[in-house]
């Protein structure tokens, strides 16, 4: 078993992202010529730059909840009894891919029904279009919470650069999803994998669409727990926010959530409601409409 130390080196250098970076570049490039040559109108310009401002601070706001991750990582595989029997075999890797992406799909999840969570992931989901560069807008301040879910995983004997590379690679997957120039793919792959058409009607704001396609790579978990939902051809998907935001200032973009989630909290009377506020899901109020995505989609029928 590896000591802090080398978990510590290998994370420095991070060689994934010398791969990644190049492959998203190149894609965005192609995207944004197709988008003008064929007057796509796929790229609004204010929000294309404020998707990139978020690329910018994940960067920086990353290094120390994924380095605090690392340590809490080496700790619980340092004392499961699993350690010395889940190397780094064939086998191995594809269990901890299922394992990987069903913790992403918990994560997701939770950042779509936990008001607090959601508001560290909802800069992701402000972008009004739909392309490679909101792909590139991830949520800033949901890297401080993200690793909890897949803290089961060292204690099941998987090695901290097993668990961030598996995580990697999932990021990496979804970058193809956030464009609107692939349409539906055959439909064995659209059953079992998360596909362009699956990850629009996550992006989208229409109340039937609401918290639906939480997966990474698989869409089986949404299948298998009730939050699929399939692209329809008679509804289009509208991007952006039930009620988007108005600025494109990287600060408010990044954090305008909270600034609501305290109003709403100074409101309430009642310690019951505050914590409500915090711990339900969007839209929940003690003195208003219940907007919560169940409630408007059960309305809906």
């Amino acid at each position: 078993m590896h000591d802090l130390q080398f978990y510590l080196d290998e994370f420095a250098k991070d060689d994934l992202i010398y791969i990644f970076f190049p492959v998203f570049l190149l894609a965005l490039i192609i995207e944004v010529v197709i988008d003008r040559r064929r007057n796509l109108q796929l790229f609004e310009k204010k929000d294309t730059i404020a998707s990139l401002w978020m690329t910018f601070f994940v960067v920086f706001t990353d290094i120390l909840p994924k380095l605090g991750a690392l340590v809490i990582f080496f700790y619980l595989h340092s004392i499961s009894p699993l350690a010395d029997i889940v190397q780094r075999q064939w086998w191995a890797w594809i269990l901890l891919f299922f394992l990987d992406d069903f913790a992403y799909y918990l994560m997701h999840r939770a950042n779509h029904e936990v008001r607090l969570f959601w508001a560290g992931h909802v800069s992701h989901h402000s972008a009004i279009k739909m392309n490679f560069a909101t792909a590139l807008r991830q949520g800033v301040m949901e890297r401080f919470h993200k690793y909890i879910f897949w803290l089961p995983l060292p204690l099941l004997g998987f090695d901290p650069l097993m668990i961030f590379t598996m995580i990697s690679l999932n990021l990496f997957y979804q970058y193809w999803l956030h464009t609107e120039l692939i349409g539906r793919l055959p439909g064995w792959f659209e059953k079992v994998f998360n596909t362009p058409s699956h990850h629009r009607v996550h992006h989208a704001s229409n109340i039937r669409y609401l918290d639906c396609n939480h997966a990474g790579v698989l869409i089986i978990w949404d299948k298998l727990f009730g939050t699929f939902s399939p692209e329809f051809e008679g509804e289009p998907v509208v991007y952006g926010l039930t009620n988007n935001i108005t600025s494109y200032n990287p600060i408010h973009v990044a954090t305008h959530e909270y600034s609501a989630i305290f109003a709403d909290v100074s409101r309430a009377t009642k310690l019951r409601d505050k914590l409500k506020y915090i711990f339900l899901a969007p839209g929940w109020s003690h003195d208003g409409e219940d907007k919560r995505a169940k409630v408007l989609r059960a309305e809906l029928g």
